[in-house]
């Protein structure tokens, strides 16, 4: 038998969290033998299924994350290394090897470090829900300070803004990323709001959107 707690030791987890994902387990019929406070085992003849992907679907991961490597922060970055890595070394030896061998790159020139390092700050600080002040430059050059609520970090195929709410406009605002001159990240924290949301901001760009359309 396996304790729970050696399941939370190597799991890094509590052991409460795996009490309850072993109950999950057990009620959608995995075979699972055993209690708390006493262990638990893996009925006989019971496998997992395995992690299959198509050999098409294991070269598009490669070739999605080799994309995705030069447009995210290093961080992400990182991650997404280890990651693919984690899935290929399951894969069936055809999948792996023909994923491996392709002959598809994106060169590291997307972003400057700069950049790259602005845009791990930004998108920790969305998560964390901190607020940010912004040096900022327009597009005419013009230099403003702006105390944000960071909502999130868009793509647009050649940059990165970042939309937010701006306490100074009281509005919505999107910040390119390459044109912030410094980001602090304060240690003041703020809750979603009733029209201060990212929801709140794409339903108006979608009804600014109908609106044009209608025109």
């Amino acid at each position: 038998l396996t304790t729970a707690a050696f399941l939370a030791q190597r799991l890094e987890v509590s052991e409460r969290t795996v009490y309850r994902d072993v109950a999950d387990l057990q009620h959608q019929g995995v075979p699972i033998e055993g209690e708390a406070g006493v262990g638990y085992r893996l009925g006989a003849g019971f496998e997992l299924p395995p992690l299959m992907f198509t050999q098409e679907e294991a070269t598009a991961l490669v070739a999605a994350a080799r994309v995705a490597q030069t447009w995210v922060d290093p961080a992400m970055a990182r991650a997404i290394e280890t990651g693919l890595g984690k899935i290929l070394s399951v894969l069936p030896p055809a999948a792996r090897v023909s994923a491996e061998a392709l002959t598809m790159y994106a060169p590291a020139m997307a972003l400057d470090d700069a950049t790259r390092l602005q845009l791990q700050t930004l998108r920790e600080a969305v998560q964390a829900r901190s607020k940010l002040r912004v040096s900022y430059r327009d597009l005419a050059g013009g230099a403003t300070e702006r105390t944000v609520r960071p909502l999130g970090c868009l793509y647009w195929g050649k940059v990165w803004t970042l939309s937010a709410w701006c306490e100074l406009r009281g509005d919505f605002r999107g910040f390119r990323v390459d044109r912030m001159s410094s980001v602090t990240v304060l240690d003041e924290r703020f809750r979603d709001e009733p029209g201060k949301t990212m929801a709140d901001m794409l339903r108006r760009v979608e009804a600014e959107r109908r609106e044009r359309r209608a025109q």
